[in-house]
């Protein structure tokens, strides 16, 4: 607005223009004093706040100078015991001056292994089935195919197996694996073929998972955690439940405490074992939170300035997590009189008054309604101080989700879900990922859990 309009202005005129501008000038110097503060806190990252790890960035390291090479005694590779061929190298002239030698003269061996692998080809058998007319009653027959030998697929266990290992284990596509089975195995296989064994793979997959599930629900201390999962082009959820012998993954549509309430089917393990997420309160007859989760948000306090609550908070999980460590070794009166004096090391911090910065009092509310739940682990030696089993179950999901982009129909999801859980599980039991995929298409009891 020019001058000669403001002079034109009645003086009410000029008293509402005043009055408005003045308002307008408070909203916005709320909202400045609003951002400013927004960028005085410090930024959040994997280390500092419950961000996964593929949200952060690593910084540059700084060149280091190098260290002074030490000597070792040298390490070679462990010789096979059972090598498939033995070829003995063995001079019969000595190189130096022609002189004949014969084994006598050469009684030291140097022994090396040369490992390689043959050409990869498939091994294809051809099912003649005879058919004819009987002579008898005139009526068309036909021999049975082998067993085994079913005209169905053209495709063995054993290769979809691999297949399946290939997709699930190592986030192969699709396109990639046609490409990689046609040059590495010499088979020639369309993406609509593997979609196909992925299909028919989906029932004895989800029956070998069954009981994983079953189990997970019987144990006494369940750990669980969650991560994104795309599906059809939309953000599903993939959520892990898992005991110290069972493994299971489960991906659907919402993230909602219904789905683990679904999954128990009225089951109550005592000890739930968890982050401070909504979703996962209430499923346990207690709960033991993860002091790892913790952890990190009692960084992120301190680098938003608390010196007193968050550093002091710090510094009892940490003793916390190192008793944890050695609960092996102490006897159980010793693990209570710990958990005592940790118990009364924490109502000192939050007998103190409330700090004042956001962090730093969000986190002392929260410990002060839920700090029954931070040291249940140092006396219960079945219970984890965190669910970081959980995140390393997860792991590979969130690389497969990452480089595959997800699942385009809720099949896929189902057959993921299914095997990631049986290898998981195998892994525990010492299986091969895929050993426990062949004995889940061969209908295979080889997991015992529970």
């Amino acid at each position: 607005m020019d001058r000669e309009t403001l002079l034109a202005l009645s003086k009410d005129d000029l008293v509402t223009l005043i009055l408005a501008q003045h308002a307008q000038i408070q909203v916005l110097t709320a909202r400045i004093t609003a951002l400013e503060a927004k960028l005085n806190t410090p930024p959040k990252n994997p280390r500092n706040s419950s961000l996964p790890p593929s949200k952060g960035q690593k910084t540059n390291l700084p060149k280091r100078a190098k260290k002074p090479r030490r000597g070792r005694p040298g390490v070679t590779r462990a010789l096979a015991e059972r090598p498939d061929t033995i070829i003995e190298a063995t001079l019969a002239t000595c190189p130096h001056c022609a002189h004949a030698l014969g084994p006598a003269d050469q009684p030291d061996i140097h022994a090396y292994d040369h490992i390689d692998l043959p050409p990869l080809s498939p091994v294809i058998t051809r099912i003649n089935r005879h058919r004819g007319v009987c002579p008898c009653c005139q009526k068309r027959v036909a021999a049975p195919a082998p067993e085994g030998f079913a005209p169905r697929s053209p495709f063995g266990p054993g290769l979809c197996a691999l297949i399946i290992h290939l997709h699930v284990t190592q986030a192969i596509g699709f396109q990639r694996l046609a490409q990689l089975m046609a040059e590495v195995f010499g088979v020639t296989i369309s993406e609509g073929a593997i979609a196909n064994i992925l299909a028919r793979a989906e029932m004895p997959l989800l029956a070998a998972a069954a009981p994983i599930a079953a189990a997970v629900r019987a144990s006494p201390v369940v750990g669980s955690d969650e991560t994104s999962a795309r599906v059809g082009g939309k953000t599903w959820w993939q959520w892990v439940l898992l005991s110290s012998t069972a493994i299971c993954h489960v991906i659907t549509q919402t993230r909602a405490a219904s789905v683990v309430t679904a999954f128990l089917d009225g089951a109550r393990p005592d000890v739930w074992v968890a982050d401070r997420y909504g979703g996962q309160l209430g499923h346990g007859a207690v709960r033991q939170m993860c002091l790892a989760h913790l952890l990190r948000d009692a960084k992120y306090a301190i680098e938003e300035g608390c010196a007193v609550f968050a550093p002091g908070f710090r510094w009892l999980l940490l003793r916390a997590m190192a008793i944890g460590k050695r609960r092996d070794q102490l006897k159980d009166s010793t693990l209570a009189h710990y958990r005592t004096e940790l118990e009364k090391r924490l109502d000192r911090l939050l007998s103190g008054p409330e700090p004042k910065l956001a962090a730093a009092r969000r986190l002392f509310r929260a410990m002060r309604r839920d700090r029954d739940d931070l040291f249940r682990f140092v006396t219960r030696r079945d219970v984890p101080a965190t669910n970081n089993a959980c995140e390393r179950a997860l792991r590979p999901s969130v690389i497969f989700r990452k480089v595959t982009g997800g699942f385009r129909a809720e099949w896929g999801a189902k057959v993921y879900a299914a095997a990631a859980s049986l290898i998981a599980t195998g892994r525990l039991h010492g299986l091969t990922a895929l050993a426990s995929i062949k004995a889940a298409l061969a209908g295979e009891k080889v997991i015992r859990v529970g």
